[in-house]
């Protein structure tokens, strides 16, 4: 894994999404060095960084073209990035040229996503997974809906890490990055 503090980051671009979560979600998807991925919503890359290790392709977009520099950065930065295709674009229309996807992970989606995922889940291979990171309770029982609403069975979990501060006096718990991920596999 990557370390957070390795990353090179942007106070207009969210991320890199922490570690931990990164973990989880890279053991979520079950990926494999066949999968083709597709990062919509990427941000500094700290999710495309971790896939591109471990998957035949990804593919990231963001709308925000500092976010693809930046995602283009760290890839460059950590010697990885031969099996990345970088879009500035929307996320709805970037995927409507995508096909075959195995793995999407969705981590923002610029008011889009209902119509973002009925694209993935047209887009999906028969064996595909989705994986949606959702801070916003709102983004969050959207999410589910539309997921149920198109056959899935999601799963959601509800993720706090927490890192301790040693002070004089004891260990101060502080939490960072508390977000839900939501998956779902196609039937």
């Amino acid at each position: 894994m990557l370390e957070d503090k390795d990353f090179i980051k942007s106070c207009d671009v969210p991320g890199p999404t922490k570690e931990a979560i990164r973990a989880i979600l890279l053991y979520k998807s079950e990926v494999t060095f066949t999968d083709k991925v597709v990062d919509c919503g990427c941000g500094t890359g700290g999710i495309t960084c971790e896939f591109s290790q471990r998957a035949g392709e990804v593919i990231s977009i963001d709308t925000n073209p500092e976010a693809i520099e930046v995602t283009s950065r760290n890839l460059k930065k950590f010697g990885l990035g031969d099996n990345v295709t970088l879009i500035s674009d929307d996320g709805a229309n970037a995927l409507k040229d995508i096909d075959d996807i195995d793995i999407a992970v969705v981590g923002g989606s610029g008011r889009q996503l209902e119509n973002i995922l009925d694209i993935v889940d047209s887009k999906l291979n028969s064996k595909g997974r989705i994986l949606i990171t959702a801070i916003l309770v709102d983004t969050k029982v959207e999410a589910v809906n539309k997921l149920k609403s198109l056959g899935y069975n999601p799963k959601l979990m509800e993720v706090n890490i927490s890192n301790g501060r040693i002070l004089d006096r004891g260990v101060l718990m502080i939490s960072e990055n508390p977000i839900a991920i939501i998956t779902a596999k196609k039937r």
